[in-house]
């Protein structure tokens, strides 16, 4: 009942999954140090202070209580947002409390960039800039994407690829879950 619901409730049945991902862990890392350097600040404050202020050690102590819980709803936040990209669209859904579900057509998509800064080369993660026509969309800059360039291949072969080829590659992919399943293909 509170859990979020899982992304691919979100597509059509004519529709094939091609990526399912989420941001990598690096996206992380700044939330970690803030978390870690405000919680040692706080004990070291605290040790510090004579036992007599002994109402200020126990703010001290509700703060790094309060600075943990926020790093795991982070970390939470992180862990339920997912990207999916199908054969006929980008789907992002995100949110603990309230769930949004992002989408932009990949008839839509003209232009496909993708950055990768020094740091995301060394742990593996970049950034892709999806351009439309048009106005700008819910999904025009997905940052700390994982494996930048399998990504970047993979939507310029489902924007700019070969379309029969991919109707073929899907009905066949249909046959042989129907197949494995036992249900006759139908029409």
């Amino acid at each position: 009942m509170f859990a979020p619901r899982d992304p691919d409730e979100y597509l059509l049945d004519t529709e094939r999954r091609v990526i399912r991902i989420r941001r990598h862990w690096s996206c992380l890392i700044w939330d970690t140090f803030e978390a870690v350097a405000l919680i040692a600040v706080c004990v070291m404050i605290s040790y510090i202070l004579p036992a007599a202020m002994w109402m200020l050690q126990n703010v001290l102590w509700y703060v790094a209580l309060f600075l943990v819980l926020r790093f795991a709803y982070k970390v939470i936040e992180w862990w339920v947002e997912r990207l999916v990209v199908t054969d006929k669209r980008f789907v992002m859904t995100k949110g603990v409390w309230t769930t949004q579900v992002l989408m932009m057509p990949i008839t839509k998509v003209t232009d496909l960039t993708y950055e990768r800064p020094f740091l995301g080369r060394i742990l593996g993660y970049g950034t892709m800039v999806v351009e439309s026509a048009g106005q700008i969309q819910a999904l025009n800059r997905i940052e700390y994407l994982p494996k930048p360039e399998a990504f970047y291949d993979t939507i310029s072969h489902l924007v700019f690829g070969d379309k029969q080829k991919q109707a073929e590659k899907f009905s066949m992919i249909k046959a042989q879950r129907a197949a494995r399943r036992g249900k006759p293909m139908v029409g």
